[in-house]
This record gives C-alpha cells, structure tokens and sequence, in this order.
C-alpha cells in the first residue's frame, strides 16, 4: 500500500475545544481539498476535560487525514504547537487555532506567498472594533519592548497563524527549550518572512482561557527569552541608586559640618533601609527567575507526553 505523503500539513492545538471542532473541520476540508495539494490536519489535545478527544477519534473514523495526539496533561499552548511541528510531515506547514479565531478561508492566501518562495509566512492580524482598548495599546506597548530590548524584531500583527516551509519547521525543531515563546523563536530562525492581512474572528464557541495574568506573564516569557535587559536594568539602577546615595551622604555631610545643622537619624535611616532592600529582593526575584528557567532546562525532562495518537505516523519526539 502506498504511504500517504501530504505537501501540507495543518497543526491545530487546542484545549477543551470540542464545541469548535465540528465547524472548524466543516470549512477547513473544503478550502483544503479546493487547493489541489495533498494535505493533514494534525491536531494537538492538550490535555483537554471535555469532550474534544472523542470528537478527535470521530473525525479521524470519518476522515483519516485528520489525526492526533493527545497529551497526558496540560502543557499549555506554546508546547502543544511544537508537538504538532514534532507530528507535521508536509512540506508546508500551517498553525492556526481550534477556535476559528483563524479563518481558513486565508490558507490559500498563505499557500500562494509559499509558492512564490517565501518561508515563513505570518497571519498579519488587522485590530477589530470590539477588541479592548486597554488590551490592544499594551499589546503595541510589548512589541514596542521588544523590538527595542531583544534579540529579534517582531513583526507587530503576527501571532501563530501562519505556514512555515519544511527548512524553516526543521530549524524549529532543533529548539528544544521548555520555556517557548513562539512569536520570538518564529522571528528568530528568519527566513524569507511576510505577511498576509486577516481580521481575526469571534470566537465560536466557550470563552478564551487566556486572562491578563496569563498574558502578562506570556510576554513576561517573550521578554526574558529574548531579551537580557531585565538583568541589565538592575545594573543601570544600582549605579543610579549609588550616585543618589552619594549625593545624599554629600548633602548631609556639607549640612551637619558646614551648615551646622542637626539632621535626624531614625526616619532617614528606616526609609533608606526599607527602600534599599526592597531593591535588593526585586532584583534578586529577576535573578531567580532566569536561574529556575536555567533549571528546568537542565533537568532534560521531555517537552511533552503523549497518552494517545489518532491516526498519523509516530511523532519524532
């Protein structure tokens, strides 16, 4: 029997998305079979509670070029994106959300800047009316950040959805690291890069489990991967630090000796005391933090099990 080789492969994570599959499989299967190409859809469950890995072996009964892996936990987003990378086999990849956030109908778009020979392709996301004010100016105020501060420059708008040519998707897969900022590794590993303009959709069912905690502490990730300034910041503030306390022992010195003028102790020496070591354990926390990000890295565990496949080949890790 000939092995089935698909040119395009579409990787789809998700969590608890089982209200979105049907549909999202109902528009991508036609815009894919209207392309011509040989082509997969491979889905990520990352350790979903509903229903969304019964619907998955469905889908692949009903179609086996859709297929799966399901995780044995959850990983999060960043991880489950490079297990579908890990599963991918086309020559072309797509990632995109389970949500329908994405709109499938803009694959082709993608396929066609690919055929001109471009290999990283991004979704260049357009603002929407509704989106939150607040949301949209810190989202322009971190890749302001970024493009400033880090290693790599983030083409604002882009996010995950988007087609990687097999060289680039291969150039990912040698990054192994365990914390994963997507946008940035994307940006990193460079290649002929453009964008395609899309309005991101509403979401078609259940309610997005990103929150501002988790997004802050996402581009928290984002800064910290790709960045070395919330180190070097300390250091920029620590000689700030020292020249205000030389300037004030000065003042205090021509105050008492010259001008003959007693200065109180007590309150002075608690502010300086409080202010000082609060400096000391904010800087110390931003220490800690690249140190346990050093830790998990060398401990070697695995990006990612895999409790179920659905279909598809053995992913390669």
């Amino acid at each position: 029997m000939t092995q089935y080789l698909p040119e395009i492969s579409i990787v789809v994570p998700g969590y608890n998305e089982a209200r979105n599959l049907r549909p999202l499989v109902g528009r991508l299967i036609p815009v894919m079979e209207d392309l011509g190409a040989p082509f997969e859809v491979v889905f990520v469950d990352d350790g979903s509670r509903d229903e969304t890995l019964e619907i998955l072996r469905e889908l692949n009964a009903f179609d086996p070029r859709i297929c799966a892996i399901s995780f044995s936990r959850n990983f999060g987003k960043e991880i489950a994106i490079a297990a579908g990378l890990d599963q991918a086999r086309g020559a072309a990849v797509v990632i995109m959300d389970a949500d329908l956030q994405h709109p499938p109908e803009v694959i082709p778009q993608l396929v066609e800047k690919w055929r001109d020979g471009y290999k990283n392709i991004y979704g260049e996301r357009l603002d929407r009316a509704t989106d939150p004010r607040l949301r949209v100016a810190l989202t322009r105020v971190f890749y302001r950040i970024i493009d400033h501060f880090g290693d790599v420059a983030l083409p604002e708008g882009a996010g995950d959805f988007r087609l990687l040519d097999r060289q680039a998707v291969d150039a990912l897969l040698q990054m192994r690291e365990k914390a994963r900022f997507n946008k940035g590794l994307f940006a990193w590993i460079g290649f002929k890069t453009i964008g395609v303009p899309f309005t991101v959709e509403e979401r078609a069912f259940g309610v997005s489990t990103f929150n501002f905690t988790r997004l802050a502490r996402f581009a928290l990730d984002g800064l910290m991967s790709f960045s070395s300034i919330p180190l070097k910041m300390w250091a920029y503030a620590g000689i700030l630090i020292s020249g205000f306390a030389l300037a004030m022992a000065a003042w205090f010195f021509v105050k008492t000796m010259i001008l003959g003028v007693d200065v109180p102790g007590y309150a002075s020496l608690i502010v300086s005391i409080a202010f000082f070591s609060g400096v000391q354990l904010l800087s110390l926390g931003v220490l800690g933090e690249y140190i346990a990000r050093i830790f998990a890295e060398v401990k070697g565990r695995p990006l990612y099990l895999v409790a179920e496949r659905i279909g598809g080949e053995k992913a390669k890790s």
